[in-house]
């Protein structure tokens, strides 16, 4: 549970990259952490691609549903832009899918997860993975200006739901799928907010 922890608070902060060198980190480490400790992601499941499609098909409707009510739509055009350094396109199709989601399904729902269940038991290793997953976010919550407690606290919940889907499922196709959803449509949904905005003016 520490070397994660260490590895996103500490590491790769000192290494002082940019977002392709922390992309391409991030999933180095992934994989080398996944190699040590065995992980099995089994990625070609049948029935995790099923939860996973319904899982993002449920996300997107609500992205959906939030940019059609007006109010909700000028909340987003707030949210600040988390990919800053490069554009939209490399932002949504490679350093989420690889830097992001492939890094953390790896090292949670591949790897720790499964190893947290087999010594405490289900119940218990659910709740240490969404912890640890939650306090994985401590520096990024830091480094946004975001709430500390409150990052730590969404993630470790959105943690426990990918958490519950590998277990499901057996793979971690399925919260792979919803967490590429879930960052992949934050990250479009304000700037389809902001061009919905600067049409209706």
């Amino acid at each position: 549970m520490g070397i994660p922890l260490a590895w996103s608070n500490w590491v790769l902060p000192g290494l002082e990259l940019g977002v392709r060198g922390r992309t391409v980190a991030n999933a180095g480490f992934a994989t080398a952490y996944a190699v040590a400790f065995r992980g099995e992601p089994k990625w070609c499941s049948a029935r995790g691609f099923r939860y996973g499609a319904v899982s993002a098909a449920l996300v997107a409707a609500g992205y959906g549903v939030a940019l059609a009510i007006p109010s909700v739509r000028k909340g987003l055009r707030e949210f600040i832009d988390r990919g800053p350094e490069v554009g939209t396109a490399e932002w949504i199709m490679v350093h989420i899918p690889i830097g992001t989601v492939y890094g953390e399904e790896m090292i949670f729902r591949a790897t720790l997860e499964p190893l947290l269940d087999n010594v405490f038991g289900v119940r218990a290793g659910s709740v240490l993975g969404a912890s640890t997953f939650g306090l994985w976010h401590v520096h990024p919550a830091r480094a946004a200006g975001d709430s500390v407690p409150v990052a730590v606290a969404a993630t470790a919940a959105g943690g426990f739901a990918l958490g519950w889907l590998r277990r499901r499922t057996g793979s971690v196709t399925a919260p792979a799928m919803l967490h590429l959803a879930t960052n992949a449509g934050g990250a479009v949904a304000p700037r389809l907010a902001r061009l919905l905005g600067t049409a209706e003016k």
